[in-house]
């Protein structure tokens, strides 16, 4: 067991260092093409995981930097995408598990309307063992996709806003507002390869917040750790003490990116650390 925890601290230092050499290539405009080798660590952490970018759990990890390339397998293909690499935190508790998402954004697109298009970002897990392709899953072999859209969140956040303002003006004028009702700003897929991707009859379970903030979006997606509902065959598993595979994307609305149109990290590995947390940090 310590010898685990040897290894995964050097192949987070070796990814550390995979993803400043993606950050100098992308300042030079260099694609990046490769993001495996990077091990993401999913830290344990008593007590409740952050649900929001600016809880203060979150500045006791280090970031890990993922590069990302362009979507090339499927027309349209989207060889240069608007961001080059992202970062990644997260934490558990053993019931809950939480990632934060970073990344370089000019703008900040909220809206989803003909012509205009929205900014986001996703987390895809496998279905099973065996990893599916990264983009969209492949039949047989389908990922859980989390989708996080500005726009749910404008629509979530607004609706909270007005929540909060009618409280304070009981009996007075109520100003109306038609506001799209979600269970979450996070919306939850099966993807079983490019063109099949399908909505879940139950959202919600993955809540999602963000902030955009001095050109960059801060986004959290937080879901239990143990499959719930009547849907658990397509919900994937998180296990504490488990290694398993995880993928990214992210989209730039400003750059009208959408759909197959992203930029995008291959298959990279996650570690959720035991309850208790890594046998080395475990208190004796």
């Amino acid at each position: 067991m310590k010898i685990r925890g040897k290894i995964t601290r050097f192949q987070m230092a070796t990814g550390l260092g995979i993803v400043v050499v993606a950050m100098v290539l992308g300042w030079f405009e260099i694609p990046v093409v490769s993001s495996q080798g990077i091990v993401i660590r999913s830290h344990f952490r008593e007590g409740e995981v952050p649900s929001f970018p600016s809880d203060k759990d979150w500045e006791s990890l280090a970031p890990i930097p993922i590069p990302l390339s362009g979507q090339i397998i499927t027309r349209p293909v989207w060889p240069e995408p608007s961001a080059k690499v992202i970062s990644v935190r997260s934490i558990h508790n053993g019931q809950d598990i939480s990632f934060l998402i970073e990344w370089q954004d000019a703008t900040k697109n909220e809206q989803l309307t003909p012509g205009v298009f929205r900014d986001g970002a996703a987390l895809a897990l496998p279905l099973g063992d065996a990893p599916a392709f990264f983009c969209m899953g492949q039949l047989d072999h389908y990922v859980n996709i989390w989708h996080w859209k500005a726009d749910w969140q404008s629509d979530v956040d607004r609706r909270a806003a007005r929540a909060k303002e009618r409280k304070r003006q009981e009996g007075g004028i109520r100003r109306f507002e038609v506001i799209p009702r979600r269970p979450s700003s996070v919306e939850d897929l099966i993807g079983g390869g490019f063109s099949t991707l399908t909505s879940k009859s139950s959202q919600g379970t993955i809540k999602g917040q963000a902030e955009w903030k001095n050109g960059f979006w801060r986004v959290v997606m937080k879901r239990p750790l143990t499959q719930q509902g009547d849907d658990k065959e397509n919900e994937a598993t998180l296990i504490p003490g488990r290694m398993q595979a995880v993928s990214f994307a992210v989209w730039n609305g400003e750059y009208k990116e959408r759909n197959g149109q992203k930029a995008v990290a291959s298959w990279l590995q996650l570690l959720v650390d035991p309850v208790g947390g890594p046998p080395s940090l475990q208190k004796s």
